[in-house]
């Protein structure tokens, strides 16, 4: 059976904005107040309190009724979580902002347009990623993206970042499921991507998003676990979409060099060249990533930096 997001009740906010929180507390009134300098008025923020223990229930229920507050009686994986509060959605576009991330005021007022082609199933913007020592680095560099049919794009590389995207409900509906709950830290790729198989992307190339890049994150916290994720989703496509297999291998090719790049970040190179030497003679990447991956990374960015190719690691 299809999961069906609440259309009961009339004069519905035009765009849900789902906020999924576990003790949030410390960024969570800037997050919020984002939202509500949007210059689009339409909306409803679907706040999920995840059991937190902190004070932002209290933080959240000192907002008006345009925020409506529910809370979990024990924590759950966050692809589950974010499935609960989309439950409660009533507007026909759904959006995403987590309680440490901030939104630009016109965000929505720029991007909900672009749904007027109404094969464009998901709309995203630039953003900027900024960290606790105010480095900032804007994403896509005012540079245009994929849009259209994205689908093998995404694959290949991953490009959306989840505080810009903004899903028309009817995408959502036609999918049997949401956020996968096996997932702890690629629930959103694996949904959006699916989303991108039926329909098109559209991208508005001004930053209407921030970012926050904390070791607190859980995506930094678990880092090392992207890699059974991505494999898992793999097989999961490998069985959902029927021209799938054609690209199995590319992708899985992907995916191991990845691994192997992450291995030699935390010096540890001797298991990245072991992982990368099935494709040293079949990928140019690997093959450079093999032979750099007998030194230190911060020597090798430090030697390409001095050059002038200004690289930082993935995430910064």
């Amino acid at each position: 059976m299809r999961q069906q997001l609440d259309t009961k009740q009339q004069n519905t906010p035009a765009v849900s904005i789902i906020m999924n929180c576990f003790n949030g507390e410390k960024y969570l009134r800037e997050a919020i107040d984002s939202i509500y300098a949007q210059t689009y008025p339409n909306w409803e923020i679907i706040f999920w309190d995840n059991a937190s223990t902190d004070s932002s229930a209290d933080i959240a229920k000192s907002y008006d009724g345009r925020l409506r507050y529910f809370r979990g009686e024990e924590t759950i994986p966050l692809g589950a979580a974010r499935n609960k509060a989309l439950e409660q959605a009533k507007g026909e576009f759904i959006a995403f902002l987590d309680c440490d991330d901030i939104w630009m005021p016109e965000k929505l007022e720029k991007q909900i347009p672009l749904f007027n082609d109404f094969d464009v199933g998901l709309v995203y913007s630039d953003v900027i990623n900024f960290n606790e020592n105010e480095e900032n680095h804007r994403f896509y560099g005012g540079k245009l993206q994929c849009i259209g049919r994205c689908f093998n794009h995404l694959l290949q590389d991953y490009f959306l970042s989840m505080p810009t995207v903004i899903v028309r409900r009817a995408a959502l509906e036609q999918e049997s499921e949401w956020f996968d709950p096996r997932f702890e830290l690629i629930e959103e790729c694996e949904l959006f991507i699916r989303i991108a198989y039926r329909w098109k992307l559209n991208m508005c190339p001004d930053v209407l998003a921030k970012y926050r890049v904390h070791l607190a994150s859980i995506s930094w916290a678990k880092r090392d676990h992207f890699f059974n994720e991505q494999l898992i989703m793999l097989h999961k496509y490998d069985g959902l979409f029927p021209d799938f297999s054609a690209n199995y291998y590319l992708l899985q090719k992907g995916i191991y060099i990845s691994r192997a790049h992450y291995l030699w970040l935390i010096n540890d190179g001797k298991q990245a060249r072991k992982i990368i030497l099935p494709y040293m003679f079949k990928n140019q990447k690997a093959f450079c990533l093999y032979f750099v991956s007998f030194f230190p990374y911060k020597i090798i960015y430090r030697i390409l930096n001095l050059i002038g190719t200004n690289i930082k690691p993935k995430g910064f």
